[in-house]
């Protein structure tokens, strides 16, 4: 899925007294609401991709650029996150990708044409990218249990987000496909009040951030295994995410229910499954089963009829909430490097990921078939997993902060 320093104390802390991510101050809540429609905004498109490509004239590929501007232009913007937090501080990063995603979302609701709202998707995306990397390291320097704590509370967001902007653009985007990108537009107006209000002025670090910093970051070779992995998994990721729609064939309605199922297990296993499973099996083991099971329901995808498919597209949810909850654990712990830097540099590389999927494996469901597209997918999940074995020995720190989180019921298989 970034962070500042977290509570050691929280972490090594036996799980049955561990704080709960739930009680938290009121900064701590505004930013995970914000956070919420900020993840809203992935999965909002989903149900309406079928009437956008119908209401401007486009082909699915054309309209698979959305979500190609965006992410690209996220994963180049995590490299500047840094370098403007370390010199406005964090509020002020906050508030400025908030305002970028308000005005950027309105202007893609008022799109004449494709192209004007692959741009404006594109400027969405530098907001976004402002906004959901400081967000984080809010949340982890604010709330009550530590770090343990902040990203359940984070990922918490992140899977409410997603599953509920496929429902929001069904209820809108019935209406109009203009809709969403409005009501989008108002929530994080609202989210930036709530923030400008309740959230103090955060310190600024003593040492600033430099631009070259998150790329110097990824010469570690645990936080460049864990980047080059998640690329690989965030591909399958947004295959599903991006190109599922065209394949179901269903109403925006249709569409958005399937998502919403999806994005309920997102959040479900993001939130309690990942933490149990990490403490259970370590984090290392969490990755390869999610990434096997991914995998294989992508398969499942390929080769079922109708049924098959929405069953298949609503379980992949559980393996990518178990991976984006270790991933992004993992991101943080796994160098030296202070977590800002980590988070930047481990993001630039992940995000290109979703980059390059939707465009990808759209353009190969159009011109080849509609099953190439989920078969790379799961190709993509075994080197993901090849990934992890070949440079096992980079992840050793992943066993260390298992050991404090919890005793593990079997050792961890980097």
């Amino acid at each position: 899925m970034l962070m500042s320093a977290s509570s050691d104390a929280a972490l090594s802390a036996p799980a049955a007294r561990r704080d709960s991510p739930w009680r938290q101050p009121a900064p701590v809540w505004a930013t995970a609401f914000a956070a919420v429609v900020a993840f809203m905004g992935i999965g909002l498109v989903d149900p309406i991709l079928p009437s956008i490509a119908e209401g401007l004239d486009a082909t699915p590929s054309q309209v698979s650029l959305l979500f190609t501007s965006y992410f690209l232009v996220t994963a180049v913007a995590m490299l500047l996150t840094g370098f403007v937090s370390s010199r406005i501080g964090g509020k002020a990063t906050l508030l400025l990708g908030l305002t970028l995603v308000v005005v950027f979302a309105a202007l893609s609701g008022a799109s004449g044409s494709v192209g004007e709202l692959v741009a404006f998707r594109a400027g969405w995306g530098l907001g976004n990218a402002l906004f959901i990397a400081t967000a984080l390291a809010v949340i982890v320097g604010s709330a009550a249990g530590g770090m343990e704590s902040a990203i359940v509370l984070y990922e918490a967001a992140l899977g409410v987000g997603i599953a509920s902007g496929p429902l929001v653009g069904a209820l809108l985007g019935n209406w109009h496909w203009r809709a969403p990108f409005f009501g989008t537009a108002t929530l994080m107006a609202v989210g930036f009040l709530c923030i400008a209000a309740w959230l103090k002025a955060t310190p600024r670090p003593e040492r600033r951030i430099r631009l070259a910093d998150p790329l110097r970051a990824l010469a570690h070779g645990g936080l460049s295994t864990t980047a080059f992995t998640a690329l690989f998994y965030n591909f399958a990721f947004f295959t599903v995410l991006a190109f599922t729609p065209f394949l179901l064939g269903m109403s925006p309605y249709g569409i958005g229910a399937v998502f919403f199922g999806w994005g309920l297990m997102v959040a479900v296993s993001s939130v309690f499954g990942a933490p149990a499973l990490q403490r259970r099996i370590g984090s290392a083991a969490v990755l390869h089963t999610a990434l096997a099971l991914l995998g294989a329901l992508m398969l499942v995808v390929a080769f079922s009829g109708q049924a098959g498919i929405v069953v298949a597209v609503v379980l992949t949810g559980v393996p990518i909430g178990l991976n984006n909850t270790v991933f992004t654990a993992a991101a943080m712990e796994v160098s030296d490097a202070p977590r800002p830097v980590a988070s930047a540099g481990y993001n630039f590389v992940r995000w290109m990921g979703g980059a390059l999927a939707p465009f990808i494996a759209t353009k190969l469901g159009e011109e080849v078939s509609p099953a190439l597209p989920y078969i790379v997918g799961a190709a993509c999940c075994a080197v993901a997993m090849g990934i992890l074995v070949l440079r096992r020995r980079h992840l050793a720190p992943l066993k260390e902060l298992d050991a404090e989180q919890g005793p593990a019921a079997a050792p961890a298989t980097a």
